[in-house]
Formats: C-alpha cells, sequence, structure tokens
C-alpha cells in the first residue's frame, strides 16, 4: 500500500549499484545523509508538490495544515521531516512513551505509515511501532515495553491500551493526524479529544485531511500554533485517463451483470465496491459459485483476513477484491485494471475517489457503474460534479429501461455518511500489507 504521485518497481541490484551516482533534487537535499541513502534506495529522486510545499516547514519545526489526497506523497511528506527531528536528537527509550505519534482512521492506513517509516528510516537508529484493533495486543505491548521513538496508532486501541496503563504521551514532540476527515466520518472525534488532552501543549502538530470544509479548519486551528498551511489540489487528470460508463441494471440482476463483465478476459484486476458489509460478503459468495477466485474487505473482517486478502490480491493469487468505502481508505494497490461499483456511492465525491483505484502511474483504467432506479438520483449528483454525463452501455442483457428513465428522488439516507456502530472503533478499518514505500515522484516509471 503505497502513496506515491508514480509508482515505480523495486530497485534492481543493478540499479542500486549505481545509487551513489544518483542526484537528489529539491526538500530530500536538505536530508540527513541515511534518510538520502533510503530514499535514494526506494528510487526517488523528485520530490512531490506536497513535499516541496511541505517539508521546509517541517524540517524547522513548524506546525502545519494540510490538504492532500492518497497518492501526493504525504506520507513520506511528514514521515521524513519527522524522522529527521528524531535522528538529530536522541534519547533513552522510555517503556511506553513514545516521542511521536501518529493517529489514523483504519488498519491500513496505519500500517502503510509504519511501513513507510520502515523503509525510510532503515539506515537510523529509530524505533516504532504500530498498534490497532481487530488483533490481540500481546506483540503490540511487547514492542511498546521495548521503548520506541515513534508510535502510529488508530484511536481505539491507542485508548484501550493507555487505559490499561502501556502508554503514557506525556513525551509526545510531534503529533500528526493524518486524514482526519476520515476520522471524524467514523465518529472519532471524541477519541481524538481524549488524547489531546493526554499531550503536552508544546509540541509540533502536523493536521492533514483530503478535504478542508470551514468546521474542519476551525477544528484543525484548535490543535495547531501558527501553522503553515498547505493545498495540493486533486489530480483530476486521472479521471481523463479512465473510461467510464454506467450500466442500468435492476436490482435483483446486479450480481448476474457482475458475473458477465467479469467474463471479459480484459478484466485482469478488478475492486468492486459496495456500500454494506454485508452485500461483500455476499458478493463474494456469489462470484465463488461463479468459479470467480475473489475476496472481500470490511470493518467486520479480522486483522488476519484482512491482510491475506490485500497480499493475496497484490499478489495475483485472485483477480477480484470486494470491498467497502471506509475499509479501502489509502488502500493502493498497483496494476488495477477495473473499478466496478456495484453499488454506487451516497456522496459524489466518493466516485471520484473509487474510479482513481485504476490509471495510476500514467496507466489507463476502466470505470463500470451499475445504476439500479433506486440509485438513479446517486449517478445524477456524481454528473453533477464531473460536469458531464456519464456514457450508458444499454447493450448488455440486463439492461433495465425502467432504471435509465427512473426520476426517483433519493433515498433517505442520501448525501449522509455511514457510520460504524460504536463497538466497531479501536481500529476499525485499516491492515498491514506489503507494498513499496511511499513517497515522492519516481525515476523510474512501471
Amino acid at each position: 500500500m503505497k502513496e506515491t504521485a508514480q509508482a515505480l518497481q523495486t530497485p534492481t541490484e543493478s540499479s542500486i549499484n549505481k545509487l551513489s551516482s544518483v542526484t537528489l533534487q529539491g526538500a530530500f537535499t536538505d536530508l540527513r545523509p541515511e534518510l538520502q541513502r533510503a530514499v535514494t534506495a526506494a528510487g526517488y529522486t523528485s520530490p512531490t508538490p506536497i513535499q516541496v510545499q511541505s517539508m521546509p516547514y517541517l524540517l524547522d519545526g513548524r506546525d502545519l495544515i494540510g490538504t492532500a489526497q492518497t497518492g501526493t506523497g504525504k506520507t513520506a511528506a511528514f514521515v521524513l521531516p519527522l524522522l529527521q527531528r528524531l535522528a538529530v536528537n536522541t534519547q533513552p527509550y522510555q517503556k511506553g512513551t513514545p516521542r511521536a505519534l501518529i493517529l489514523a482512521p483504519t488498519r491500513e492506513l496505519a500500517a502503510q505509515i509504519g511501513e513507510s517509516i520502515g523503509s525510510y528510516g532503515q539506515f537510523l537508529r529509530i524505533r516504532h511501532t504500530t498498534i490497532f484493533g481487530g488483533v490481540k495486543q500481546f506483540h503490540q505491548v511487547r514492542a511498546l515495553n521495548r521503548g520506541v521513538d515513534i508510535l502510529v496508532a488508530t484511536p481505539g486501541r491507542l485508548l484501550d491500551l493507555m487505559q490499561q496503563g502501556f502508554i503514557k504521551l506525556n513525551k509526545v514532540e510531534v503529533f500528526v493526524l493524518d486524514e482526519v476527515d476520515c476520522m471524524l466520518d467514523m465518529g472519532f472525534l471524541p477519541d481524538i479529544k481524549r488524547v489531546l488532552v493526554q499531550i503536552p501543549s508544546e509540541r509540533q502538530t502536523l493536521f492533514f485531511s483530503a478535504t478542508m470544509a470551514p468546521k474542519m479548519e476551525q477544528l484543525a486551528r484548535t490543535m495547531v500554533c501558527n501553522p503553515a498551511q498547505v493545498t495540493i489540489a486533486p489530480e483530476q487528470p486521472a479521471v481523463d485517463r479512465i473510461v467510464q460508463k454506467v450500466l442500468f441494471v435492476a436490482n435483483e440482476n446486479k450480481n448476474d451483470l457482475l458475473v458477465s463483465v467479469l467474463g471479459d478476459s480484459r478484466v485482469n484486476k478488478a475492486i468492486v465496491f459496495t456500500q454494506m458489509k454485508h452485500v461483500a460478503n455476499r458478493v463474494v459468495d456469489t462470484l465463488q459459485n461463479a468459479g470467480i477466485h475473489g475476496a472481500a474487505i470490511h470493518g467486520n473482517k479480522s486483522q488476519g483476513a484482512r491482510i491475506k486478502a490485500l497480499d493475496g490480491f497484490k499478489r495475483g493469487d485472485f483477480r477480484v477484491l470486494v470491498a467497502t468505502d471506509v475499509a479501502a481508505r489509502g488502500l493502493d494497490v498497483d496494476d488495477i485494471t477495473h473499478v466496478i461499483n456495484y453499488d454506487l456511492p451516497m456522496e459524489a465525491e466518493t466516485y471520484v475517489h473509487r474510479i482513481g483505484r485504476t490509471a495510476r502511474a500514467g496507466a489507463e483504467g476502466d470505470a463500470i457503474s451499475f445504476c439500479s432506479a433506486e440509485d438513479r438520483s446517486y449517478l445524477r449528483d456524481i454528473e453533477r460534479l464531473l460536469g458531464t454525463s456519464v456514457d450508458a452501455d444499454e447493450d448488455h442483457a440486463y439492461h433495465s429501461e425502467a432504471a435509465r428513465q427512473s426520476t426517483a428522488p433519493a433515498p433517505k439516507n442520501f448525501g449522509r455518511r455511514s457510520r460504524p456502530v460504536r463497538g466497531g472503533r479501536g481500529g476499525r478499518g485499516g491492515g498491514g500489507g506489503g507494498g513499496r514505500p511511499r513517497g515522492a515522484q519516481s525515476r523510474k516509471k512501471r
């Protein structure tokens, strides 16, 4: 799960032998030699816009409010300055007392950040660990007891271990909140406030969100002091490389239509989005019965099951991953050829986020959306956001003229974001997965 503006293949042995001749550019030149070596080993030379604009402030110790989406290099933008700060002023490890805290909404994102820290900090004597719910706490507590410099956590598991006395936050120097909009959607604001009162007021605070509505910015300014502000606009041109089409279908025929679409040999690797967790499970069962190997990923899946699903999808063991939006937040899987919206999202912005999982690193991709009569208003809202209509493909066996002509209003919950029940917090979402470190623009393209 990487967050890079341009992804690249793992450097070959011959390319590693040439690293000494590689010249880093921009903000990377201000990094310690150990960090420059790690950046170069990952195959990067040029920083992305979010790194260019934010790293000088962060290296100077400034607070920052950043607006940037997944895929902009945001993770490296804050991980590299954080590692530099801790490496310059090393301190003895203290049991359960981190010097830096990074909060993330999901297991996947937390694990991804942890992977980036491990990659970029591989030549430094910096310890980090990642904690989240959905797994037993034994190994997490053991790592905390050894002492860590950086703690990456989801809010629920963090508070749980704090209440048990395994974590103290009185020595935190740097506090990072990543994808705050997603955390608020998931109902984590009370948890964030409980964490805040345990952290020293004298600290460096980094506040990142994919969107920055006025209320969000007001919240950010209650947490930061004299912040720099950086905004990176979403890369809309990627949508231009995606062939979008909508297939009108009755709800009861969606499964048959999905099996038909996946029967196309051009669908090499697809992610299928549903709104509900139980629907994702049902879709996987349907695919299995049709001889199509797939797996589901959502908040009710165990951590082990999520890791297995993600790793299998990345390796190509199966070509279909069925996901809900919250579980898929922050995922970055290479070579997805198709995004299929089994259910249209309730918010138009989510549609753009979903289809952006394909057409990465200059490639092209396809986005296929199923639209029933009940979902017709969602499609209208998406087209309003796009400023154009989505081409309709009516040449399929399950075409529904009633869905195409429907003028039905949105369901009562239209426009509302679904939230997990309170018992699902404590790290619901997120979970490990392999992948290369996130960060900069690459010197090689796939």
